[in-house]
Formats: C-alpha cells, structure tokens, sequence
C-alpha cells in the first residue's frame, strides 16, 4: 500500500467535513524548512500552502485524530478498549473537587480545579507554562500561553466584546487551537488542557516521537460533548430563538445542558438552562464525527457533568495523572466533595449516558455522510 499523504487527508477528512481543524497535520509536518501546508482561513481546513515542497512522508495523515491509524498502539497504551465496554474510559476513582484558591473558584467555570493544579505545576517548577483557552468572547476562544497565576486568571472566565457590527464572513468558535502553539515553545516543559481531538493527537505525536511533543509533561483533557460555531446569521437566529443579547452573557457552562449567566437586569442575576437538543444549528459539523466525550487518552480528565454547581467532576487515568492529583490534595490547593457509593455510581452513570450518546451521534453522523456518497 503506497503512503497516504495530505491529499489523503484532504479526500478521507476535509472533503467529508470532518476535520477537527486541531492543527497537528499543520504543526509538525515534517518538512521543517518549508510552510507546505497552513490554515488560509479561520475556522475551515488547513490546506496547501506550497505543495511541491511535500515529502509526502505521511506523518500528517498518522497525527490526524480522524484516521485512527494509531488506535491500537493508544489503546494498549492507556488500556483502552472501547467506548462500548469502557464508556468513562479507564479509571480507578471519580472525585468532586472544588478549589481551595477563592479567586480560582470565583473566575473558574466550575471548582477551579484545572487552574489549580496547573499553578501547583508552575509552583513547584515541575513546568516552565501550559497552553491553555482563554475567552475573548461569550462563544469565542483562543489559545494562550500561562506561566503563572495571573496568566491562568486571565484566561478564565468570559470577555465580552462581541462587536455590533459583526463582519459576514467572521465567525466565533469555542474550538480552539492549541496545538500550533506548541511549536512556539519548544525546549519548555509543557502542560496541555485540550479537548478529546487535541489529546488524541498529542498522544499520536508521541507515540511517532514527533517534536517538540517529548517536552509536554502532562495532558489534562477536558469533558466535550460538542463545541459551537457561529457565523452572522446564526448569532442573530440564537439570539431570537432564546430571547438574548450576546452582549448579556457573562459566563457559559456545561453540564447536562448549556447554561447561560446572563447580565442582571432589575430581577438580578439571570441563569438561562438550554437543552443540547435545541443547539444542533450551532455545532461545529465535525464534533459529530468524534466519539470521545470523557477524554480518555488524557493524564486527567475534568469536566462539569456529575458534580454539584462550584465542583469539577475529576478523573485521573495514568499513574503521572493519579501522582500529580494526589500531590495537589495533600497540599491542601484542593478540597473533595464527600461522595457515597450511590452518588458516585450515578454519577459514572451519568456520565456513561453522555458518552454512549456521542457514540451514537456520531454513528448516525457516519451513516448519513455514506449515504450522500
């Protein structure tokens, strides 16, 4: 069988509309001295830039995380099955946890605790930054390279300004790339939050050795059931489907639905709750195509689903992933919500429903892109 290639990528992945525009095929292409293939436009598909220059040595089609050509080598790696049997990933214990740090707890989505146990990592040194998301937006991300607390506050929370005079062809996505940042800081020790995608390919990355992914010292991965993407038309149509102004929103969570907090009007503090169900216009295309909701190949995984409001649902996975969580409990950065056995089981219940729900969307999302072939 002769090597796949970019075209490769371009026909199995691009032309279906599945690429997660995750930037690994861009970032470490292996012709070093030469841009052969970039993103010329926000939000869409990476594509040629100089395609003579290709070595067509296959290594961006390894790294994409819809080919899975490495499934096998991760799975017995991180003693993955698959999401049938093993819909939470694997894990020995789930936890609640809140931070201990009031600013982390007040700027964090949920307990604080991916801040926390990053500024742990910065603390001791363990790191020199981590790549992480910061909101410039109500439904608009970009990544951000933090070295120290205020860094990490600065990338918590919403920012809000969403111009009135929104161009046609501009879009706000909550999908962010975090991968093209890595090679900018290369020789670093790095900790990654990304998203399902992103850590799949990072692990791809290291399995095949490519650099500078030796210098990413651990992996936290967020829950993701789907990001959003909005163009013009489609924020004007949210905004009159739920009775809002993008202007209003001062915080967006995820948990069995997607909550909105609002800007207080002369009854306080608004808090919208809508259904995913209703939000299938806003979805980026390609989330459909990805079946890992709890991030199963990451160090830790985190997400707001299963815990109280204030608390982050915890899943550490690798024995890097259990040390640095233990080593942040005992140094008191971190409190745990007492859970009895009847709570934690509905909550790996709980989140067991979410998984096999994106396994199945992304089933009949497959289905539906044959049938057009």
């Amino acid at each position: 069988m002769s090597m796949k290639t970019f075209q490769d990528l371009i026909k199995e992945v691009h032309e279906k509309g599945i690429c997660q525009e995750c930037g690994g095929c861009t970032s470490f292409c292996s012709a070093a001295f030469e841009t052969v293939i970039g993103f010329k436009n926000p939000n869409s598909p990476p594509e040629y830039v100089n395609k003579d220059a290709c070595l067509e040595c296959g290594i961006c089609y390894y790294l994409c995380p819809q080919t899975h050509v490495l499934d096998e080598d991760l799975n017995k790696e991180y003693e993955f099955t698959d999401f049938a049997s093993m819909p939470v990933g694997k894990f020995d214990k789930i936890y609640s946890c809140q931070s201990n740090d009031e600013e982390f707890q007040k700027y964090g989505t949920d307990g604080g605790i991916v801040n926390t146990l990053l500024n742990y990592l910065l603390e001791k040194k363990l790191i020199d930054g981590a790549i992480v998301s910061k909101a410039d937006g109500p439904f608009s991300r970009e990544a951000l390279y933090a070295e120290n607390k205020e860094d990490l506050i600065k990338a918590s929370g919403t920012v809000l300004n969403i111009s009135p005079q929104v161009d046609e062809v501009q879009r706000f996505s909550t999908y962010t790339r975090s991968i093209p940042e890595l090679s900018h800081y290369k020789f670093k020790k790095l900790a990654i939050v990304g998203t399902p995608c992103q850590i799949y390919t990072i692990r791809c990355m290291q399995t095949l050795g490519v650099t500078p992914s030796e210098y990413i010292e651990i992996c936290l991965g967020l829950f993701c059931y789907h990001n959003f993407l909005f163009e013009k038309s489609q924020i004007e149509n949210f905004e009159k489907e739920f009775k809002l102004k993008f202007e209003e929103i001062k915080k967006i969570n995820i948990k069995e639905d997607l909550i909105l907090k609002l800007e207080e009007n002369d009854s306080g503090e608004r808090t919208l709750h809508i259904p995913f169900e209703k939000l299938g216009n806003y979805i980026r295309p390609a989330c459909h195509s990805c079946s890992d909701f709890t991030n199963v190949y990451s160090d830790i995984s985190f997400g707001g689903l299963g815990s109280p409001d204030r608390y982050t649902t915890v899943i550490p996975r690798t024995e890097k992933g259990k040390e640095l969580f233990k080593k942040v409990l005992d140094s008191n950065a971190i409190n745990c919500f007492d859970l009895d056995t009847t709570t934690k089981n509905c909550m790996k219940d709980l989140i067991s429903k979410f998984s096999e729900q994106k396994t199945k969307r992304k089933a009949k999302f497959m289905d539906s892109l044959s049938v057009k072939v």
